[in-house]
């Protein structure tokens, strides 16, 4: 009867237990993508985001929470929903269109001549002051010329949770895309 009783509570006990599930997370790249008409005679400039790379540590499924100054925790279950360079790299293409009305800019090289963009993102995490890091350095193929820039973005996250971290992680790292269209702007 006790070996019964105990098998019971066992039992109980094992229904009543969750699993912990994965949340999965996507850059938002906004509501409106920027359109560009193709030129027939092929002199519209084009912009090749040939890369946007991120550190190891970064470039898992978890997303990345930095608890010191040192220190580093990449979330077991609240996760990128795709590789972090890629929805950086999707991302950065929007943005840069929206900001950028008279250039394509693509993710695959187009035609014979165009800049070339590369980024190096070192910083994409929340921090244990509550604010969001983004930082890095771009550098982008100008007509023969090399022009390198770094960003470091630092953003309150006004709201508690992994929702508003990724949000707060999108609108700096459109900031960063804007930055980079002014440097653009600034060629011509």
């Amino acid at each position: 009867m006790r070996k019964g009783l105990i098998m019971a509570a066992l039992l109980l006990l094992a229904g009543c237990s969750s699993t912990i599930e994965s949340t999965y997370y996507q850059l938002p790249a906004g509501s409106n993508m920027a359109r560009v008409e193709s030129t027939a005679n092929g002199n519209q400039p084009m912009i090749w985001v040939e890369q946007v790379t991120v550190p190891d540590f970064m470039a898992g499924n978890g997303l990345v929470y930095q608890t010191s100054d040192v220190k580093y925790v990449i979330a077991a279950n609240n996760l990128w929903a795709s590789p972090l360079d890629q929805q950086l790299q999707q991302t950065l293409v929007t943005n840069l269109s929206k900001a950028l009305p008279g250039r394509l800019v693509a993710s695959t090289p187009l035609g014979d001549t165009h800049d070339t963009l590369s980024v190096n993102v070192t910083g994409f995490q929340g921090r244990y002051d509550g604010q969001v890091v983004v930082s890095g350095e771009w550098l982008l193929q100008h007509q023969g010329r090399l022009i390198k820039h770094g960003f470091n973005l630092t953003l309150p996250q006004t709201e508690d949770g992994y929702d508003a971290l990724v949000r707060t992680l999108a609108i700096g790292w459109q900031q960063t895309a804007q930055q980079i269209a002014n440097s653009v702007i600034s060629l011509n």
